[in-house]
């Protein structure tokens, strides 16, 4: 089935597709592009629900060093907070 992209980079998804799948107006969608193509994956509940569900680009060496450091800043963040008072 053949769609046409608007002005605007939009597409209509065909009854049929939409239909076939259960989505509705509000569902959310996840694009990726595999072996040169795009793929289309309906993606059911919310953000929570899909934790993990992506790899991410750069894996940190060390995690344990990276929440450290984040937990320094935040720490630095609000004695700064403190001081400001």
């Amino acid at each position: 089935m053949m769609v046409k992209i608007t002005a605007k980079g939009q597409i209509t998804i065909p009854k049929e597709i939409r239909e076939a799948l259960g989505v509705g107006p509000g569902d959310h969608f996840l694009f990726r592009i595999e072996e040169g193509k795009a793929v289309i994956y309906p993606v059911k509940g919310s953000l929570l629900d899909r934790r993990g569900s992506l790899k991410p680009k750069n894996v940190p060496e060390d995690l344990e060093k990276v929440r450290e450091q984040v937990k320094i800043k935040i720490t630095e963040g609000a004695d700064e907070e403190l001081h400001t008072r």
